[in-house]
């Protein structure tokens, strides 16, 4: 008599289980479909852990974006307060720009408020210029950059963010870019600003007024950088702070400048939410390269501060982990099964 009753219990579990995972993984889902952008990210600013990812590794143009590397790049290499006459090339770029004009001379600091208040492309060629001699060869600095940051799914072609083939980031990438820039105080100080004027050495001034939105709207935010193309739509990373913790959230194609927002909102008071144990992190997929999927984002993974290493550094060390890998089989005179599984520092899925 106890038996049927002993598989009535095992069934009734069993449901149970079922109908909580199905409510949890339902939550998941409702979570991804209310963010319509293509890519999204959210990380914890102190340990880069993945809190939420929308197809984190999915290739994305960058639009203005772009001007967070550029700003970084030129405070690498020359002093804020340094002369620079606007070239022709510099006074000639379009569409948004501070009107700057051919022979004008102003300051590298006033360039860089312009470049990530104003999003202007006069102010980020003429940086490209001040460092390289042409944007050409600005962006190979550029791009030595993004590999000794590790941003492996990030290649730039120019200074501005301007549509071109083969530029491209991710909202991963993105978001550990703002994270590195946060550590420049002098960007970190122009993306908190709201407006500004600025001025060239003979007197002309420039009002600038901030593109990001949330800045006017929100008191924890600490800044960001907007961006927008055709092609890319409409872009954002941002950083926003409460108390002693910081979330980054990182988004690429959204289809409006409205949705744009309301997305970042949400996504960053996300952050806060799991980083207080508040809700769970997760990981979805959506695009046909991608196994499509929900699955939790490996929060318990901490990942070190960012540094910059050489490439050969890298490959020595993939090339050491491949010879231990091949002699551990060797050993065991069996052939391993190959683990796939997502990681807070690469963000799992395919490469586009």
């Amino acid at each position: 008599m106890k038996q049927p009753f002993k598989v009535q219990k095992g069934k009734i579990l069993l449901f149970i289980f079922f109908l909580l995972f199905t409510l949890h993984a339902s939550r998941f889902t409702s979570y991804a479909a209310e963010i319509s952008s293509k890519s999204a990210v959210v990380l914890e600013a102190s340990t880069g852990r993945i809190l939420y990812g929308k197809n984190p590794n999915l290739k994305l143009p960058p639009a203005s974006t772009t001007k967070l590397m550029t700003a970084m790049i030129a405070l690498d290499r020359i002093d804020p307060a340094d002369t620079v006459t606007i070239s022709e090339r510099a006074a000639g770029v379009s569409p948004i720009k501070a009107n700057f004009k051919a022979g004008e001379k102003v300051s590298v600091e006033t360039l860089l408020n312009a470049a990530l208040i104003k999003s202007a492309n006069d102010a980020a060629f003429a940086l490209a210029e001040a460092v390289a001699g042409s944007e050409e060869k600005f962006v190979d600095l550029m791009n030595q950059k993004v590999i000794a940051l590790g941003m492996s799914d990030t290649r730039f072609i120019n200074s501005t963010g301007l549509p071109g083939h083969g530029q491209y980031t991710t909202a991963y990438d993105l978001a550990r870019m703002l994270r590195h820039a946060l550590r420049y105080p002098l960007v970190r100080e122009v993306i908190n600003t709201k407006a500004s004027r600025i001025s060239t050495e003979d007197g002309r001034a420039i009002f600038l007024k901030n593109s990001n939105r949330l800045l006017w709207d929100d008191e924890t935010m600490l800044g960001g950088k907007t961006g927008y193309t055709r092609e890319a739509k409409h872009c954002f990373v941002g950083a926003s702070e409460q108390g002693n913790e910081t979330v980054i959230a990182a988004l690429l194609g959204a289809p409006s400048r409205e949705t744009l927002w309301k997305e970042s909102e949400v996504l960053l008071e996300r952050g806060f939410a799991i980083m207080n144990g508040k809700e769970d992190p997760v990981m979805y997929f959506t695009k046909s390269d991608y196994k499509s999927s929900v699955r939790p984002a490996s929060y318990s993974v901490k990942t070190s501060e960012v540094k910059e290493v050489s490439n050969k550094h890298v490959q020595k060390k993939v090339t050491k982990k491949k010879a231990k890998t091949r002699s551990v089989r060797y050993a065991k005179k069996h052939k391993t099964k190959k683990n796939t599984k997502v990681e807070a520092r690469g963000a799992g899925g395919n490469k586009e």
